[in-house]
């Protein structure tokens, strides 16, 4: 956008998620609808599958049979993290793939490397070994959450330099960051001089009211046609606390946002098959629809009481805390 007014009416228009931005298309087999990954030329699945929930599934087999239900329903994007249940999520993940389900799914992973390269590649190197595979398709740098994370991480010898030679020794295939603390910190990661594929952030109906990556960080990314991933929608119930949402109406105005994929918190093959059905019969919220829930969920999103995410340090996982310090 080259001139005030344009940016302006673009960012008005974004924030509300228009529709027709957020229409998918549909995966001819399965019937899951998929949506572009930014600029890359992938498709993904609107419906991700969230490591952490996926790691809470105690018993292994279950969580093989949920995974490859999953997939074979037409979920691809699968997350997950390097620290998630210390590993677990990775391990029982990189099972459920194999037998050829790594060759459908897109994987993707985040790590703690901070404040050296060679912590970053110890992550990755941990992580391709866990998840049985040789490449990752999407490595992010997880939970930037704190002020001076993005200095670290771009510091000379820093973990951004890890990223590149992971993408040069073909062990990773795009590269994103993810948060739920403040935009002004996703803000901070996008002004680096770096060219991002993907960032993940809380899209939800409260969201839009208070400390909205909504509003401040995914106009950025469609200008920069950077694939923006939704989570958070439901925040682990608290924002079904509120009292003003219904959590299929949350996902259908998450999805109704211009966004790649949204990731799912899901621990049963009951809510995954919910979840799916939900994602199969999306239908874009109009822009009166949109306005109308956000007129209803302003007053209990205002103190950011129900999206403790951003508000405490209650979902700040322990490597986070302990690189910075932070004991409690």
């Amino acid at each position: 956008m080259s001139n005030r007014t344009t940016r302006r009416d673009f960012m008005k228009t974004t924030a509300l998620g228009l529709a027709a931005a957020a229409v998918p298309s549909r995966a001819a087999s399965q019937g899951i609808p998929t949506r572009p990954f930014g600029n890359t030329g992938e498709q993904v699945s609107v419906l991700g599958v969230g490591g952490h929930h996926f790691g809470r599934i105690r018993d292994e087999q279950e969580a093989i049979r949920f995974l490859r239900i999953a997939i074979d329903e037409g979920v691809t994007f699968l997350d997950n993290a390097y620290e998630y249940h210390d590993g677990r999520s990775e391990e029982v993940m990189g099972k459920a793939l194999e037998g050829g389900y790594r060759e459908k799914a897109f994987l993707m992973t985040k790590h703690h490397g901070r404040k050296d390269k060679k912590t970053a590649m110890k992550h990755l190197e941990a992580s391709l070994r866990r998840l049985k595979t040789e490449v990752i398709d999407l490595w992010q740098f997880h939970e930037v959450v704190y002020e001076a994370d993005p200095d670290m991480i771009f510091s000379p010898g820093g973990a951004i330099e890890a990223a590149e030679e992971a993408k040069q020794q073909g062990k990773v295939r795009y590269i994103g960051f993810t948060g739920h603390k403040d935009p002004k910190i996703h803000l901070d990661m996008l002004s680096r001089d770096y060219a991002w594929d993907a960032v993940q952030m809380p899209i939800n109906p409260l969201d839009a009211h208070f400390k909205s990556f909504q509003k401040e960080v995914l106009p950025v990314l469609l200008e920069r046609n950077i694939a923006p991933l939704a989570m958070k929608t439901l925040g682990d119930g608290y924002v079904m606390r509120a009292n003003v949402v219904e959590p299929a109406e949350a996902l259908r105005y998450a999805w109704s946002q211009p966004i790649a994929t949204l990731i799912s918190g899901m621990e049963s093959i009951e809510l995954l098959r919910t979840n799916i059905a939900l994602a199969r019969g999306f239908t874009p919220m109009s822009k009166e629809e949109q306005q109308t829930l956000l007129a209803r969920t302003k007053d209990a999103a205002m103190t950011g009481e129900y999206e403790p995410f951003k508000t405490t340090r209650m979902f700040d996982g322990r490597l986070g805390r302990e690189i910075h310090g932070i004991t409690g």
